[in-house]
């Protein structure tokens, strides 16, 4: 008999309870008592939702208060010794410490999980790490779940993944030379999660699905020959891309079982099977675990036959990866169309998916029969809705040409007629985009989506906040502005509300990191734009100041990856869709006076396939996105971008292909290592780099940002230098947000005389 388990399961709730009780432990607003019992209720319901969808098992060390690379790192005690916490005696005010800083601490470095949205606290290396034992937590769950009836199955974040993930800070010449360290801290886990009676261990290394060097390689089969010894049954999985080229080596380690993604990676199959151990279970991905379409469950159930027919009661039915990245429950959608409603399937959903593959491949498909009938109704419904396709979008896409990616002029001659227009100090001050969102503002959006309050009066009350930004930003000294954003409720909802071709949900809710949590919408059909969606608040916005205003856009790659795309045309495609309709924005904002426009792209490395042999391609047609939404204005006008919480070193090329005339970057939690890159590969246009962190409440001194445009200007030269924060401002309070700029500002102020003191002195 085939068996059905998920590798991971959405920790934050329905409707987002965890965001809400971090955010009032995080204000001290309740206790840590009351906090643990938001998660053990959470838990309790998660596994409830997982046993009565009839999963085999129910997972366990999915939840995380932060991160589950955190987790792991409490768990194993390998926390950073520059925090100087007992890694036994962890409370959860210093394990949020970690994650978000405190006026004493900077916080870990934060970078994207892979090519997903998730973001994952850095694992630091150094000399000293430990990894002699940390918290119970992972332990106490697992009682919670056996105590309730539930047949637990523990998932650990690998050792290699985990060693790979991290950075060196000091000590160390290669970051393998932890292993044994590592090693011995995963036997000790595993003995104690033996002892306690558990059968099977999740133990996830997805750097599998990276081209990982011989070092790498040769590493697995002595870590896991290591880890086998006297521990309960090890289900290596591996998700997000295929791993074929590591065939032999997946076959050779002594492991209980693989778990394979053969949702991304469908074609690997043939090859991983062949030869497969016996006794050997193989968990199919079958499920896509990072898409909400529903499952076209007759397709996957003769996939799933067939592994059946060689695999029996070995074979065992999972989504592609952990639910994590999906939102929790369909079924508190009552606002979503009958016709959207039907294609879709959020993680709830998608167990009920795994189950009925695994009933029909058992031979039960009487039982499910209705469940097929639904999914082959969705099917053929997606394929023949008349609000897939629109032949204006189709006619437009044929005409585009490569003229319509390049500006007028290179940016040597931009920036000149820029520079004359704007007349900008040394070292111009700005901020990303965002200021605040504050409770009024949140009540006012609230209210006028009740209908409580009308149109005009929404719009009164933004604008009214527009006016609070414009005058702060003023009084701080910011030579470049910003609206503040007050009206959107996301960089990427915002946009798609007001674009043909998108769909949206209420409690759609996915954890992007910590207690943050965005809603992505849905891309169902082809895209396009029916009317301006910003230009009326930044003229307004400039109308306030004669300081230059910038125009706020999400870019086309950024739209794309942070909505759940259709799966039935290439992403290229959907992204030149959304490009052209940025396009139109933009010449629309031109027009109406706006003469710096930033179209964010904090996505584009993030949509970079794992495997580097697959660059090229992707890198060639999100250039080609972002540059046609760019390039339709004159050289005048400044086109700015932003990219944060990214590696970018290796794909500079194609970062100063993009030919955005300012680019701005997050620098501050790496001390700006980001930016070496930039200065090694002479990267040709002006650059912002952050310094300092938006997602701490940690204010920074004004010698620390000083300290960090002194680096920068070892990188970049000062007549392309600007000075701004990491990111958006949107999550932080007002009281901060201005000591933090004013600071920033006089760093910058202060910078700007140490150089015409420096001119002084040579002249």
């Amino acid at each position: 008999m085939a068996h059905a388990h998920t590798l991971g399961f959405p920790r934050i709730g329905a409707h987002r309870e965890l965001k809400f009780a971090l955010e009032s432990f995080w204000r001290g607003e309740s206790s840590e008592a009351a906090l643990q019992e938001t998660g053990r209720a959470l838990r309790a319901r998660h596994w409830a939702m997982q046993a009565d969808a009839g999963m085999d098992f129910v997972t366990a060390g999915d939840f995380a208060w932060y991160d589950q690379v955190l987790n792991t790192l409490a768990l194993l005690g390998a926390i950073p010794s520059r925090f100087k916490f007992d890694p036994k005696r962890l409370s959860l005010t210093e394990y949020s410490t970690l994650a978000r800083g405190s006026r004493e601490h900077f916080a870990m470095e934060m970078t994207k999980w892979f090519d997903t949205n998730y973001h994952y606290l850095v694992p630091e290396w150094t000399a000293d790490v430990g990894f002699d034992g940390g918290v119970d937590w992972l332990f106490d769950e697992i009682a919670e779940a056996r105590n309730t009836g539930h047949r637990v199955k523990p998932v650990l974040v690998g050792p290699l993944t985990l060693l790979y993930l991290g950075k060196i800070k000091s000590g160390l010449t290669h970051k393998l030379d932890l292993l044994p360290r590592v090693v011995a801290g995963y036997q000790r886990v595993l003995q104690r999660l033996q002892e306690a009676g558990v059968e099977w261990v999740q133990i996830d290394e997805p750097i599998l699905a990276l081209e990982l060097d011989a070092a790498w390689r040769d590493a697995f089969q002595p870590t896991y020959a290591a880890l086998a010894k006297a521990t309960p049954h090890l289900l290596l999985a591996t998700y997000f891309d295929e791993v074929r080229e590591h065939a032999a080596l997946l076959r050779e380690l002594p492991v209980a079982g693989v778990h394979l993604d053969l949702v991304r990676g469908a074609g690997q199959l043939g090859e991983v099977i062949a030869d497969w151990p016996q006794e050997r279970v193989l968990s199919a991905g079958i499920v896509d675990g990072r898409n909400i379409w529903r499952a076209d469950l007759d397709a996957a159930l003769a996939k799933v036959q067939t592994l059946h027919g060689v695999l029996g009661d070995r074979l065992w039915i999972a989504p592609s990866c952990s639910l994590l990245h999906v939102p929790v429950d369909l079924a508190h959608e009552n606002k979503l169309d009958d016709e959207l409603k039907g294609w879709l399937a959020f993680a709830a959903q998608k167990l009920d998916e795994i189950v009925a593959l695994k009933r029909a491949v058992n031979g039960d498909a009487d039982a499910v029969n209705a469940a097929f009938a639904a999914s082959r109704a969705a099917v053929a419904a997606r394929k023949s809705s008349p609000r897939i396709h629109n032949a204006l979008v189709q006619k437009r896409l044929a005409k585009v040409a490569d003229a319509d990616a390049q500006r007028a002029s290179g940016f040597s001659e931009r920036i000149a007629k820029q520079q004359a227009r704007w007349k900008l100090p040394l070292f111009p001050t700005t901020t990303i985009g965002s200021f605040p969102q504050t409770a009024e503002i949140r009540q006012a959006r609230a209210a006028y989506k009740r209908g409580d309050i009308g149109h005009l009066d929404y719009l009164n009350k933004m604008r009214d906040e527009v006016r609070l930004a414009v005058e702060r930003q003023e009084e701080l000294g910011l030579d470049v502005l910003v609206h503040g954003e007050p009206e959107r409720n996301d960089m990427v909802e915002y946009f798609g509300e007001q674009l043909w071709g998108y769909g949206f949900t209420v409690n759609g809710w996915v954890q992007s990191y910590g207690s943050r949590c965005v809603k992505p919408p849905f891309i169902y059909g082809d895209v396009y734009r029916p009317e301006p969606m910003t230009t009326g608040w930044s003229t307004f916005a400039q109308s306030l100041t004669e300081k230059p205003m910038k125009g706020m856009l999400t870019g086309p790659v950024t739209m794309l990856q942070w909505s759940f795309v259709r799966d039935d045309q290439p992403r290229d495609t959907t992204a030149l869709q959304i490009a052209l309709a940025l396009r139109d924005e933009v010449c629309d904002l031109e027009k109406a006076g706006i003469g710096m426009i930033q179209i964010d792209e904090p996505a584009f490395r993030e949509g970079l396939p794992l495997k580097a042999r697959n660059w090229p391609h992707y890198l060639d047609w999100a250039v080609r996105a972002f540059k046609i939404s760019a390039a339709g204005v004159g050289d005048e006008t400044q086109i700015h971008t932003h990219m944060c919480y990214s590696e970018f070193n290796d794909i500079l090329p194609w970062i100063a292909a993009m030919d955005a005339d300012v680019i701005t970057i997050e620098t501050s939690r790496s001390d700006m290592e980001l930016l070496d890159g930039f200065g090694e590969f002479a990267y040709p246009n002006d650059i912002g780099p952050g310094v300092y962190d938006i997602h701490s409440p940690r204010v920074p001194r004004v010698a620390e940002m000083e300290r960090l445009l002194q680096k920068a200007r070892g990188v970049i030269p000062d007549a392309r230098l600007w000075v701004n924060p990491d990111c958006g401002l949107k999550t932080r309070g007002w009281p901060e947000t201005s000591e933090a700029l004013a600071n920033m500002v006089l760093a910058a102020r202060l910078l700007r005389q140490a150089v015409e003191s420096e001119q002084q002195t040579i002249a």
